[in-house]
């Protein structure tokens, strides 16, 4: 796995451990930085995918985009792009006032956060295999 792969997907464990942290937080949590972590989470594992197989993608937070572009190597992440995509609006939306999520919103974040880890997770792990055979 080159090194770049690597770091996108040591980027993508920090905000695993900072949403987990944040959601466990009983007095005063930061929904807003459950729900930004997640999505970026999410966004650094795929690209981190991408990168692995050297599919190109742009400096987006659009979390459809990037799945769309998995699509090619792994056609059955199709199903997870329409279920997902709010996640993309936590990048940017829930870092401004205006658009405060609650706790309903952070747990479904995390939901989301948590099952998208691990197929993408997976998929590596696939990889390897292959690499190995």
């Amino acid at each position: 796995m080159s090194p770049l792969t690597e770091e996108w997907l040591r980027k993508a464990a920090e905000d695993y451990r900072t949403m987990r942290r944040e959601h466990r937080v009983i007095e005063e949590p930061s929904y807003s930085a459950v729900c930004f972590h997640a999505q970026q989470c999410v966004e650094k594992l795929v690209k981190a995918f991408l990168h692995a197989h050297a599919i190109y993608f742009p400096k987006t937070h659009d979390i459809k985009e990037l799945f769309t572009l998995a699509l090619p190597i792994r056609p059955e992440w199709n199903v997870l792009i329409e279920p997902n995509a709010f996640l993309t609006d936590y990048a940017i939306d829930t870092r401004y006032p205006g658009d405060t999520p609650y706790k309903a919103e952070a747990d479904e974040a995390v939901a989301a956060c948590e099952s998208i880890r691990t197929i993408v997770l997976k998929a590596f792990k696939d990889l390897d295999q292959l690499r190995l055979e």
